[in-house]
């Protein structure tokens, strides 16, 4: 069963790799199918995970929203912080597509404050950087600032932008 499961899992990476989003979905959810079925609750909950960035990535946002509903509780229970958090962000990336942008931005938070109790902290800098843009979109422009400092702040390999907000958050009026 275990390489089975392992062909799926390969068949999925290899179908979103090539942009074949309906594949890559389908075998992501004959996957996570095999995973509770052998009783393996997180990575069965992983592989909801993936499901949802594919269908996500495929314009189908409901359904991506469905699968990984749930998933963040499971890391959560497992003490599995890391992966909590990544579920917390495909679930903000989910609600952000249904425009139920104050759970996506809560989610968002949720995310980055996980990343970095994990020590992600390229990770927790490109959730904030989700957040910074949604706050923009909804005429926040000083929590949007803020956030992109966070963002900044938080990058351990800054881009040019990020260096740029460094630099002016130290100069003093």
């Amino acid at each position: 069963m275990a390489d089975k499961i392992q062909a799926l899992v390969s068949q999925g990476k290899q179908a979103f790799d090539g942009r074949k989003f309906d594949q890559a979905a389908e075998a992501f959810s004959q996957a996570a199918s095999e995973y509770e079925a052998s009783g393996n609750a997180l990575d069965a909950a992983e592989m909801r995970n993936n499901l949802s960035v594919a269908l996500l990535q495929g314009g189908k946002a409901p359904e991506a929203y469905e699968a990984v509903t749930g998933t963040e509780e499971i890391f959560a229970q497992a003490g599995d912080v890391r992966r909590q958090a990544m579920a917390a962000g495909n679930l903000a990336a989910a609600l952000e597509a249904l425009k139920r942008k104050q759970e996506a931005l809560e989610a968002y938070e949720r995310s980055a404050q996980l990343f970095a109790q994990a020590g992600e902290h390229e990770m927790r800098s490109l959730v904030l950087q989700s957040a910074a843009k949604l706050k923009l979109q909804r005429g926040a422009f000083i929590d949007s600032a803020m956030a992109m400092i966070g963002s900044a702040e938080a990058a351990p390999q800054p881009n040019l932008l990020q260096r740029l907000l460094k630099f002016l958050i130290r100069i003093k009026p």
